[in-house]
């Protein structure tokens, strides 16, 4: 017995047979069934055994080329939520069964689907908008980059902890990216070409710019199988009325004209952000001028941190020439971090990932990218053969070089991190591009937040030298010049700024403010109610138009301003206080210290009206 026991030991043991049920199953609904599925974007169904057998030889040769399922960053590069890349175990595996003639199984050993939520996946959004008309996306051609702008009907500023994208047909539209217009800059491009929209594949958030600090905050993005995870209420985004959607939508034609009409779904946060991330851009767009047969071509850039951050997200960004994409972090004491390595960029499949455990960024910290392009026959993505000459643009067939970055900068002060940090992309802006209209506008931007008119005035000019017409970098100018108390400088320039876009609303507001300066009531209360026709919910042209009347004695004309911009603005003390001086001068005196008594419900340190209250029940009781 004992040598028949050791001779079965001596045999090599067989190996349990690959099943679908039990090792192949997990890794279909997990990796591929997200996608392949009715009413997704790929070609056909894995749900079942029959559909994977159907399509075994296909998967082994698409896995093996890492084709699929599709996740373009490279192990050991950043670690990544959500990363969809089988290890070569499962990739070895995949092959050996359909190799061994892919075996169904036990049907016992058959993991549960995963549940697929139909229609919103949270559930019902609080607020539901779509394009205004649908875009009809040609039968044939090549893939469509197009912009649509989408209005945001709110009366009231929200916050947003999550966004879901519905796009309808998901066979044609491939990914898209949302901007924000909060100035609605970029209606007058929808249908300049007689269609719904306007072509190209630019970050357009450089032309939708608001007149004041603003930096971008979220990615917006959307690909087929993403999974809406909303932000923590403290980190949600601020949402104004007036505010319009730009979708950003790389369209693939199907053969057959098809309709284009996405949906978008808000999930509004209970109150505003207390932490606030912001985008951060590394590129030299300007460098790219690629010859035809360049392999190796290369873009870089770098940033030093001003400020600790959290590292939360990344997005890199080529067009059909990209090839390798780099990106890393050099701390203060000289170590380095990758943040991402892409060896074989594809534009087909780019993505934000987000960091499975924020990286951490202390002040001092470089920032780097480098991104290569290959401009050779031998580029099976390169859209031209022979290989052209290739420059920066917005188009397709041009190219690009971002690796956009999402921090999260620590507050050490009273003031915004991001302040400091946006001062310093924009200035390794201008190192790279000295005389940049956006630099210099942003600039502009931050030294009016921070009181530092001169520099304010400096870098608007400068701007306006760049781009004489633009309204926002004229009216940056007006708001600097009026705040150096040069009120006829900057009468001109706001003038100026309404003769180039007449609805530009700041440009009127500033105007009317520079008038009173001026002494020109009259001509400050036109400017007002031309302001108000516009925007009737305007709360400040409401205040600002009831103090033109107040100082013109016109007191029944003020009262409904000041009773419209309590009712627009509840929460505001200054504008009760100011309501009951009006009342108070009216003769109103039982009014007027109901009035201050709200103001002071909602400030008790509003010493204003501490002062006016004693007054008006003085007056009322000397009355008595």
């Amino acid at each position: 017995m004992k040598e028949i026991a050791l001779w079965l030991a001596a045999l090599p043991l067989l190996a349990e047979p690959v099943t679908f049920n039990k090792h192949i199953a997990p890794l279909i609904f997990q990796y591929c069934a997200p996608c392949h599925r009715p009413g997704e974007a790929a070609p056909f169904p894995l749900l079942t055994y029959q559909d994977v057998r159907k399509h075994a030889s296909q998967i082994v040769s698409v896995t093996e080329r890492r084709y699929m399922p599709p996740w373009l960053p490279e192990p050991g590069y950043g670690d990544f939520a959500g990363e969809r890349r089988l290890s070569v175990d499962q990739l070895r595996l995949i092959a050996e069964w359909v190799k061994a003639g892919a075996i169904e199984g036990n049907s016992a050993d058959l993991p549960p689907q995963l549940h697929f939520t139909e229609g919103w996946q949270i559930g019902p959004p609080d607020l539901v908008v779509q394009m205004p008309k649908p875009y009809r996306l040609p039968a044939g051609g090549s893939d469509v980059f197009r912009n649509f702008v989408v209005p945001v009907n709110l009366n009231e500023t929200r916050y947003v902890r999550a966004i879901e994208l519905r796009p309808g047909n998901k066979r044609v539209v491939h990914h898209a990216n949302i901007w924000i217009d909060r100035r609605q800059s970029l209606r007058r491009r929808d249908g300049e070409d007689g269609q719904p929209g306007f072509p190209g594949m630019e970050n357009v958030s450089t032309e939708a710019r608001s007149d004041s600090f603003d930096p971008d905050s979220h990615f917006l993005f959307w690909k087929p199988g993403t999974v809406v995870e909303p932000e923590p209420d403290d980190m949600s985004w601020r949402l104004d009325p007036g505010t319009d959607l730009i979708l950003n939508l790389h369209l693939q034609p199907s053969g057959k004209e098809e309709t284009i009409e996405p949906v978008i779904g808000f999930y509004f946060a209970a109150k505003a952000p207390r932490l606030h991330p912001m985008l951060v851009q590394l590129e030299d767009d300007g460098a790219i001028d690629i010859q035809p047969g360049a392999r190796d071509f290369a873009v870089t850039d770098r940033l030093t941190l001003p400020v600790d951050a959290e590292l939360l997200a990344i997005y890199p960004h080529a067009h059909y020439l990209g090839k390798q994409i780099e990106a890393w972090a050099t701390l203060p004491d000289g170590a380095r971090i990758w943040l991402i390595k892409i060896g074989d960029w594809d534009i087909n499949w780019q993505a934000v990932y987000t960091y499975r455990k924020p990286v951490w960024l202390p002040r001092g910290t470089t920032v780097e990218m480098r991104i290569t392009y290959d401009n050779s026959d031998s580029n099976p993505r390169n859209p031209h053969h022979p290989p052209n000459r290739v420059r920066h643009g917005p188009r397709s067939e041009d190219e690009m070089g971002h690796v956009w970055l999402q921090v999260l900068p620590k507050k050490e002060s009273q003031e915004d991190p991001r302040v400091g940090l946006q001062e310093a992309v924009m200035r390794r802006r201008l190192e790279k591009y000295p005389g940049d209209f956006v630099a210099h506008c942003n600039l502009g931007a931050l030294y009016i937040a921070q009181e530092k008119f001169g520099d304010a005035v400096s870098h608007f000019e400068q701007a306006l030298r760049v781009q004489p017409q633009s309204a926002t970098a004229r009216n940056g100018l007006g708001a600097g010049l009026l705040a150096e108390e040069r009120v006829d400088d900057a009468i001109r320039e706001l003038r100026e700024t309404l003769r180039i876009d007449p609805a530009h609303l700041n440009a009127r507001w500033n105007l009317s403010k520079a008038l009173v300066r001026k002494g020109d009531l009259a001509g400050a209360t036109a400017e007002l109610d031309a302001l108000l026709k516009q925007k009737p919910d305007h709360a400040d042209a409401q205040v600002g138009l009831a103090m033109v009347y107040f100082m013109q004695h016109r007191y029944d004309d003020a009262l409904p301003h000041f009773q419209e911009a309590i009712r627009l603005r509840p929460e505001d003390p200054g504008i009760r206080t100011n309501l009951g001086a009006l009342l108070a001068s009216q003769g109103d005196l039982a009014g007027a210290i109901r009035s201050f008594e709200e103001a002071l419900k909602l400030n008790p340190n509003d010493k204003v009206a501490r002062d006016y209250l004693a007054q008006a029940q003085a007056a009322l009781a000397a009355k008595h």
